[in-house]
């Protein structure tokens, strides 16, 4: 395997496992924080493995798997997933309705949070494996 798409896998592997040790922690608002960077960066190693080339430097979620060309393979409900997690990425740096946020983030909702997280970063890692 490259080097370069390891590093990205890692990467996101470690962020997934964050994630988690954040919902044990009660720590939601970074559940979806860390979540959000697993996708991203499981969609940078899936980018490198088609372009041979550094990933866009972006976090939105959308944009990276259309320029990696596994945005149309995705069904409705990762996308949708996707679209959720993405606003998670700012509003856990720069949170504008902190309370509102904090409300909206249930120990149950950020356990659906993770797991989704969880079957889409593998579904992306099977399809890298197979490419």
């Amino acid at each position: 395997m490259d080097t370069r798409v390891a590093y990205w896998i890692e990467l996101s592997e470690y962020d997934l496992q964050t994630a988690s040790v954040m919902l044990d922690g009660k720590r939601f608002l970074y559940v979806g924080f860390m979540a959000h960077q697993s996708i991203e960066k499981i969609l940078k190693a899936y980018y490198v493995t088609k372009h041979d080339e550094t990933p866009p430097f972006s976090h939105r979620l959308s944009l990276l798997a259309k320029k990696a060309s596994i945005y149309e393979s995705l069904s409705e409900e990762q996308k949708d997933f996707m679209d959720l997690i993405e606003p998670l990425n700012l509003e856990a740096r720069y949170p504008s309705n902190r309370d509102l946020l904090m409300k909206s983030l249930t120990e149950e909702r950020c356990r659906d949070i993770l797991k989704k997280a969880e079957d889409l970063q593998l579904c992306i890692k099977q399809t890298l494996s197979k490419s």
